[in-house]
């Protein structure tokens, strides 16, 4: 798939953004973006954007219009089908999460919606469960829209900056690479068990054994600092302003 897509840039412009809105509106399209690696294939693009092969702002756009596709088409889906569908055995797998994902959207509509957009295993069901719901479409259109307006830059940053980093020149260049990448997972490890902390009472994974809240009552905040320290230290780097023109010209060239 990512061969595919790095085939279709070499192309031309309009293959280019054909595979972003693509790859963005089978993320958001029900059932299909349960099986789709969405945060690989968004990091590629991400990184082709960064390298300069595309601007940022035409892929932004593209996978727009391919976010809002896929979520009405599986809002559609939801309200012509929602008898069929509460029977479908497939969808049982998924059971626990669409009854998540219902009493979320009874709970705070809007809200779950916009949120939902940003969190991998739910981003294709929520607009599924609004349509079999029967949320009112002046509910679901104003969080919808935002959504995915600001959905796409933030899963293309990762591959920006990673696509940034690879055009950085070498000599201090290599370190300062790896550098980036360390304080990158640190900082995102940091999110992460920040997360699972507020979640500690609600969610039950497969991590809750290795991560009760007790453990991470002391290990979410020392990770944070430490990704903060980290993030703070790299920005005094000889290569950082070299780093900061490249990202400068993929924003505002």
């Amino acid at each position: 798939m990512e061969a595919w897509i790095q085939h279709l840039f070499t192309q031309s412009l309009e293959y280019a953004l054909f595979a972003v809105a693509l790859v963005t509106f089978l993320e958001s399209l029900a059932f299909v973006g349960l099986l789709l690696p969405g945060t690989v294939l968004m990091a590629s693009l991400g990184a082709l954007v960064g390298s300069g092969q595309i601007g940022l702002y035409p892929a932004w756009a593209a996978g727009l219009v391919g976010c809002l596709l896929g979520d009405w088409i599986s809002y559609g889906i939801g309200w012509k089908f929602q008898g069929p569908l509460h029977r479908w055995k497939y969808l049982k797998k998924y059971q626990n999460l669409l009854d998540k994902t219902e009493h979320a959207l009874h709970q705070h509509s809007m809200f779950t919606v916009l949120v939902g957009r940003f969190v991998g295993p739910t981003r294709p069901l929520i607009p599924l469960a609004a349509g079999m719901l029967e949320l009112p479409v002046r509910k679901f259109l104003p969080p919808n829209i935002i959504g995915c307006i600001l959905w796409p830059p933030a899963y293309l940053l990762p591959g920006i900056l990673a696509g940034v980093a690879i055009d950085v020149p070498q000599a201090q260049g290599d370190s300062f690479k790896w550098l980036l990448l360390l304080v990158t997972i640190l900082l995102w490890l940091g999110g992460w068990l920040l997360w699972r902390w507020w979640r500690s009472d609600k969610t039950r994974d497969w991590a809750t054994r290795y991560l009760p809240k007790a453990r991470l009552r002391w290990l979410a905040p020392l990770m944070a600092v430490a990704g903060s320290a980290a993030f703070i230290a790299l920005l005094f780097h000889p290569m950082m302003p070299v780093f900061l023109q490249l990202l400068w010209k993929v924003f505002f060239a």
